[in-house]
C-alpha cells in the first residue's frame, strides 16, 4: 500500500526543513512532505550534472552547438517513446500557451468557426482563442463555445452527451486537458476524438497534468502540448509540442524564424517558396531553450526507469486513500473518487485555502492553493506517511475556516 516511495527520495533536491519551536537557536526540524508536483515538482540532483554538461557544450564553439542539437534530438526521442509516437512528431515551445497560440494563428479561420472547450479549462489552453475572439480590428476570429459542466466531484469536463450537444458542424477545433488542473478530473479522450471525427474538427490536448505518471498515447490528438516543470521533473522554458503528421500532414505554421526554417537560407525576394521544417521542430522559431531541454532530458531518463502504469498505480493508491480519509472526516473533495476518473491530484474547494496552505507549509507540508481550493498532488517520491501527515494537519485547519457555528 505504497508504504515506501516508488522513486528513491535521495535522487531529489529537498527543500529546507522548517525549524520547530520558537527559539532562534532551535536545531530540531520538521519532516518535509512535498505534495505539490502539479504546481512545481521537486528538482533532481542530476540537474546539476545537466547544467555542467550544458555549459561545457555551450563553451565549445561550433562543435558544442552540434552537441546542443544532439541533446535536443535525444530528448525528443525520449519524449516520443513516452508518448508512443515518432521522434519527428515531437518539438519544443517555450510554454503550452505559446504552442496553442502558434496553432491559433496558423489556421485559416472561416466565418462562423467555433472552438469547443470545457468551462473549467486552464487559461493557457483557452486564452489564445478567447483573446483573439475579442479583437475588433478586422479579420475572422473563432467563437469559443464552453461546455456547461463545471467541477462537481463526479466527473469533469464535458461528458459524451455534452460533446454531442455542443460540438457541431461549425466546430473547427476542440481543446481539452487530459487531467484538470482545477479538480484533478480525467477526461475520456476517446470520446473527444469521436466528437472531433464526427464533425471533422481538430483535437488539441494539453497533457501537462498527466505527462510523467499516466500512460499516454498522444496519437489520439492532432496536436498536443505539455509543460515540463511539473510531473516531468524539468523546469520552465521548454514545453513538449506534438504534431500528428499522419492526421494533419498539410499543416504548417503561419510564422517562422531561423530555427524553424532549419538550415535553409532562401532567396527572400525570389520565387522559391519559403519552407519550414517538415518535423515538429517547426514549432521553435528561434533556438529552443537548450538548458531547459537538458534538464527535461534528466527528468525523462529518470522516469523511464518505471513503466508509466507502475507510477500511476503507486500515485493512485495515495490519491484514493487520501480521498477516503477526507470523506470519513466529512471533508468533501472536488476530485472524482474513481481512479479511472482522476489523475494525481486531490483537491478541496474551501474557505481560507490560502491561509490553510500557508499554515501547512509552516508545518512542513507543501501543498498548492489558488482558485479557492487546496490541492494535494502525489508523485513517485510520495508514500503513505505523506497521507498520514496531511490528515494530522489539514482537517483541523479546514475546520477553522469551514465549520458552521
Amino acid at each position: 500500500m505504497a508504504q515506501t516511495p516508488l522513486f528513491p527520495v535521495s535522487a531529489f533536491i529537498l527543500p529546507a526543513s522548517p525549524r520547530l519551536g520558537s527559539g532562534p537557536d532551535s536545531e530540531e526540524t520538521q519532516e518535509i512532505t512535498h505534495v505539490a508536483a502539479a504546481g512545481s515538482s521537486l528538482p533532481l540532483k542530476s540537474h546539476t550534472d545537466a547544467l555542467t554538461r550544458y555549459t561545457l557544450h555551450k563553451a565549445a564553439g561550433s562543435q558544442g552547438y552540434a552537441e546542443l542539437q544532439r541533446e535536443v534530438d535525444e530528448t525528443r526521442a525520449l519524449a516520443a517513446q513516452a508518448w508512443g509516437v515518432q521522434r519527428d512528431d515531437i518539438g519544443f515551445v517555450s510554454s503550452v500557451a505559446e504552442g496553442v497560440s502558434i496553432l491559433v494563428e496558423s489556421l485559416d479561420w472561416k466565418e462562423g468557426d467555433t472552438v469547443y472547450v470545457d468551462r473549467d479549462e486552464f487559461a493557457s489552453v483557452v486564452a489564445p482563442f478567447a483573446v483573439r475572439g475579442q479583437r475588433f480590428n478586422g479579420g475572422v476570429v473563432p467563437k469559443v463555445v464552453y461546455g456547461t459542466e463545471a467541477f462537481d466531484g463526479e466527473g469533469g469536463g464535458g461528458g459524451e452527451e455534452e460533446l454531442e450537444k455542443k460540438v457541431d458542424s461549425q466546430t473547427r477545433l476542440i481543446a481539452v486537458s487530459y487531467v484538470s488542473y482545477l479538480n484533478g478530473a480525467r477526461v475520456d479522450l476517446a470520446a473527444y476524438r469521436r466528437a472531433a471525427d464526427r464533425v471533422g474538427a481538430i483535437l488539441l490536448v494539453d497533457y501537462t497534468q498527466a505527462a510523467g505518471y499516466l500512460p499516454i498515447d498522444a496519437s489520439v490528438a492532432d496536436f498536443a502540448f505539455s509543460a515540463s516543470f511539473k510531473f516531468l521533473l524539468g523546469i520552465t522554458g521548454a514545453a513538449i509540442a506534438f504534431w500528428n503528421r499522419e492526421r494533419q500532414p498539410e499543416w504548417k505554421p503561419a510564422t517562422a524564424g531561423s530555427y524553424s526554417l532549419g538550415n535553409l537560407i532562401p532567396d527572400w525576394e525570389g520565387e522559391e517558396q519559403i519552407k519550414t521544417r517538415d518535423t515538429a521542430l517547426c514549432f521553435s522559431r528561434g533556438n529552443p531553450s537548450h538548458l531547459s531541454i537538458y534538464l527535461l532530458r534528466e527528468g525523462l531518463e529518470f522516469l523511464s526507469q518505471w513503466e508509466a502504469k507502475e507510477i500511476e498505480e503507486h500515485v493512485q493508491i495515495l490519491t484514493t486513500e487520501l480521498w477516503r480519509r477526507l470523506d470519513s472526516e466529512g471533508i468533501r473533495s472536488s476530485t472524482p473518487k474513481e481512479k479511472s476518473k482522476h489523475g494525481a491530484n486531490v483537491t478541496v474547494h474551501c474557505k481560507g485555502a490560502t491561509e490553510i496552505v500557508n499554515k501547512m507549509s509552516a508545518a512542513g507540508i507543501l501543498a498548492w492553493n489558488g482558485y479557492g481550493r487546496v490541492r494535494f498532488t502525489f508523485h513517485g517520491h510520495n508514500h503513505i506517511r505523506d497521507v498520514d501527515r496531511i490528515m494530522e494537519v489539514f482537517p483541523p485547519l479546514w475546520r477553522e475556516w469551514n465549520t458552521s457555528e
